[in-house]
């Protein structure tokens, strides 16, 4: 290194590489704010998914399905309030342990936006469908495709995260 007086300047090839580490660190913390969550965390988010559309649905049953339809409602605010707990907890674990806070605009958009979309579309509309149908089958098959999905999507966040780490 050259020196000029008391300042240090870094030669050409020490300021590349360290733009190149910079670079580096810059990646692998972007990968890890990608980073799927937890498996209890997936576990909890795919029960919550899978029990959506029965529970919205008796919410919204034109008579008592199963339960009366106050009870629907209190079991949707606690279901929802437990989840949403759960996240905090997830994401300030996660926090703690790499540091890097959970990011949602680093996920792959093509992967992401469909799930944005379709998934509150089959969860909900499952409802819309089983006040107009009476047919329950609807909601058990939401639920199913909302399950199969959360697992499917967790598999992917692992599989990309594998790829960027």
């Amino acid at each position: 290194m050259e020196t000029n007086g008391d300042a240090i300047r870094p030669t050409a090839q020490e300021a590349l590489a360290a733009l190149s580490d910079a670079e580096q660190v810059k990646a692998s913390a972007t990968a890890l704010a990608a980073t799927p969550w937890p498996r209890w965390f997936a576990a909890a988010l795919t029960l919550y998914t899978a029990a959506v559309p029965p529970v919205y649905g008796g919410t919204l049953a034109r008579h008592d399905w199963l339960l009366p339809q106050g009870t629907w409602s209190v079991i949707m605010v606690v279901m929802t309030a437990t989840y949403l707990s759960l996240f905090v907890v997830a994401a300030s674990n996660w926090r703690k342990k790499t540091g890097v806070a959970l990011r949602f605009d680093v996920l792959p958009k093509s992967v992401t936006l469909p799930l944005v979309i379709g998934l509150p579309v089959v969860l909900l509309g499952s409802a819309l469908v089983f006040r107009a149908t009476h047919e329950p089958l609807w909601l058990f098959a939401a639920s199913a495709v909302g399950a199969a999905t959360s697992i499917a999507f967790h598999l992917v966040f692992v599989r990309l995260h594998r790829k960027a780490s």
